[in-house]
């Protein structure tokens, strides 16, 4: 008789995006069969995206890092290395020596002190620790700080989020969401602006649509119609790059109308007349200007409506990355924020701001101190590094000759990936910590494998502060990071010594305590399911703001920025905007529901994997003669692969919408160094491509 299957149901969260949702995996012969969430999850409600119910394979896939590998012509390149190592490596391919743990931890602090010898410590910069947990991005960025001694430390909130935290930090002192999620069902009206929620945070949708359907009180902003923007009351279509334009004049119809919250105003918040003068004397910030944007004349109308009803109700505003990735990025938050400034919509159940974070513990990560600019708890660094795009800058210039690069695809997902490629180049040491042979693994000179999400205890903070500790759904012999990092650390000669990931969580706690003092493991998982959001003390805080702003004075503050024409909007007003027979045309991107960022976890899935096993390029319906069935798009900056082409009435003419997910399409290859005057955020949202079609004949490869 065959023995019965050993079974086991595990409480943990989902390794994909912000939303954090809570999952029990079931587990056989140590491997995971299925993938569910509890009913009465708090934050799933017994719901998952397809991501989180079926993206699981990956974790015994194949073709996962099951040792370090060392790049031949490293060794090649370091010949004193080489002579003491090379007995302690077999060759795994044409490309790769592979080694034991002991080794390539040594052989990398070996290389790292020469270069802090010859070069001195500034020469190291760190990117990366938003897809780990909060122990390894806390010892990631105090490797860099303390154990290298260089401020150079980022993370992906740079391609993100970097935008909502320097704006909410300008404006309100705390750049985080201030309600949880389920305040969306307290919500009188909802405002989602750049932010294709349905696909890149389905299960915060789900409370939206709920919402949406029964109260008829949804706004939706975007260059394109989205799938949520059905359900909308409000579907707003606006052009490229005018989000700032728009949330100015929502304010300025506030104003104008007299429908602020005088109270309010009087109370929690300096500035107001300043303010209130600078944005009724703005040009741009009348609806009306819209009469003068063909195409788009019915935003003059609309608009107002949308303020007076976002005034009048207790409301939330949603944002995603198509309002930070933007060179008005961190100003267009500000404007959010201001919005909730003049009507009260802020400290109380109902009504707030949510920026929807994109990976699992891209908050986690800042909270850490995985910023150049901020140490664990956001306090302020005694020397300041550089951000990820100065850092690629620096290594052109040979001034950056060593990175140190954990679970961060810099080399598919940053924007000028031509440029990275040369940059990456001219570096003495790229050290990776990943799960699978990424594009930045694969230029790597020392690659380790490390556990995922689901085979390690740890920390995540989720989009809207609420802490879970992860627990593993299954038994690994590999490293987590903060191992990996420890051993390189001990091998430099340091002091790092931690026994487990809650050593390193304590350590957390008493150097961040202004948000996670009271957040011990054993409180963590007592309420596993529940979660609990920060910052916690004796209890946890579900909503910021009550009583006062966290900024010195606790008053709120405005810090107006006036919208500059440009782009499309200047085109259209022009007569110069191109929807006819030229082949130029403005371009956003975006994520599909099956897929995730770089795809290394989700393309390893058959089940997600076969409904997207390409990028795809969407167009209005009049380019389709033009167009044809697939299509290369080339900027100064480089061109893609070619790209399968559809068809939507969702895309307005003269635009094009293209998913990323695929390293091989190179989307990222049409984007400059545009980005936020503030944090150097890229122009992901917006650029000018030339399209050229191509026959059937060509595919991408």
């Amino acid at each position: 008789m065959p023995t019965k299957k050993e079974r086991k149901e595990i409480e943990s969260v989902c390794t994909y995006c912000g939303v954090g949702c809570d999952i029990t995996g079931v587990v056989e012969e140590n491997r995971i069969v299925k993938i569910y969430a509890q009913k009465d999850g708090v934050v799933s409600q017994g719901k998952l995206c397809i991501k989180g119910k079926y993206g699981y394979d990956f974790v015994e896939s194949p073709d996962r890092i099951r040792s370090p590998r060392v790049r031949q012509d490293f060794l090649d390149r370091n010949p004193a290395l080489k002579a003491e190592y090379l007995n302690r490596m077999e060759p795994l391919d044409a490309v790769w020596y592979r080694c034991d743990l002991e080794t390539a931890a040594e052989l990398a602090a070996k290389k790292l002190l020469e270069i802090r010898e010859a070069h001195g410590a500034e020469s190291f910069c760190a990117i990366g620790g938003a897809r780990t947990s909060c122990e390894s991005a806390y010892l990631f960025q105090k490797f860099c700080r303390q154990s290298v001694g260089s401020p150079h430390v980022d993370n992906c909130a740079r391609v993100c989020h970097s935008p909502s935290l320097k704006g909410m930090r300008a404006t309100i002192g705390e750049g985080a969401a201030t309600n949880p999620y389920n305040d969306i069902y307290e919500a009188e009206f909802m405002l989602v602006i750049g932010s294709n929620t349905i696909e890149a945070h389905p299960i915060i949708a789900n409370r939206i649509v709920d919402m949406a359907r029964t109260h008829d009180n949804l706004a939706v902003i975007d260059v394109r119609r989205t799938k949520l923007s059905r359900l909308a009351k409000y579907d707003c279509v606006i052009p490229f790059e005018a989000n700032l334009l728009v949330l100015n004049m929502m304010a300025y119809v506030i104003l104008d109308e007299e429908l602020y919250d005088r109270e309010f105003v009087e109370t929690r918040t300096t500035g107001f007349e300043a303010y209130r003068e600078a944005i009724l004397s703005d040009p741009y910030a009348d609806p009306k200007f819209f009469l003068r944007v063909p195409g788009y004349e019915s935003l003059a109308k609309t608009i107002p409506k949308l303020a007076r009803e976002y005034a009048l109700k207790r409301s939330m505003i949603f944002w995603g990355l198509g309002v930070t990735e933007q060179i008005d990025g961190s100003a267009a938050v500000m404007a959010i924020t201001h919005l909730a400034l003049l009507t009260g919509n802020i400290g109380k159940t109902g009504a707030g701001l949510m920026p929807l974070r994109g990976q699992n513990n891209v908050q986690g990560a800042c909270d850490m101190g995985c910023l150049p600019y901020y140490l664990p708890d956001y306090q302020e660094p005694e020397v300041e590094g550089m951000m990820t795009p100065q850092l690629v800058d620096a290594m052109l210039e040979g001034k950056i000759k060593a990175v140190f690069n954990m679970g961060e695809d810099l080399a598919h997902i940053h924007p000028n990936l031509n440029k990275i490629d040369r940059a990456l180049e001219k570096l003495d040491l790229l050290v990776v910590q990943e799960l699978f042979m990424t594009e930045i693994a694969q230029r790597a000179d020392i690659v380790f494998g490390v556990k995922s999400a689901y085979e390690k205890t740890g920390v995540y903070v989720n989009a809207m502060r609420r802490l879970h500790l992860s627990q593993p759904l299954v038994e690994s012999d590999l490293p987590d990071d903060w191992e990996v990092i420890q051993m390189i650390d001990r091998k430099m000669g340091g002091s790092l010594d931690y026994a487990s990931s809650e050593e390193v969580w304590d350590e957390v706690r008493q150097v961040a305590p202004q948000r996670f003092s009271g957040a011990a493991y054993y409180r963590l998982r007592r309420h596993s399911k529940r979660g609990m959001q920060w910052p916690i003390f004796h209890e946890d805080t579900p909503i910021l703001h009550l009583l006062d702003f966290r900024t010195e004075d606790g008053l709120g503050r405005y810090v107006y920025h006036r919208w500059e024409e440009r782009g499309m909007v200047r085109e259209l007003r022009e007569g110069s905007f191109d929807t006819g027979e030229g082949m130029q045309r403005y371009l956003t991107t975006g994520r599909t529901l099956a897929h995730y960022n770089n795809a290394a976890q989700t393309k390893r899935s058959a089940r997600l994997e076969t409904r997207y096993d390409e990028d795809l390029l969407w167009a209005h319906p009049d380019d389709e003669e033009r167009f044809g069935d697939r299509a290369i798009l080339r900027t100064p900056h480089g061109e893609t692969e070619a790209l399968e082409l559809r068809y939507s009435d969702a895309i307005r003419p003269g635009t094009l919408y293209a998913t990323f997910h695929h390293a091989r399409s190179g989307i990222n290859r049409l984007f400059g160094d545009e980005a936020d005057s503030f944090v150097l955020t890229a122009r992901f949202k917006s650029v000018k491509v030339e399209v050229l079609p191509v026959g059937d004949e060509v595919g991408c490869s």
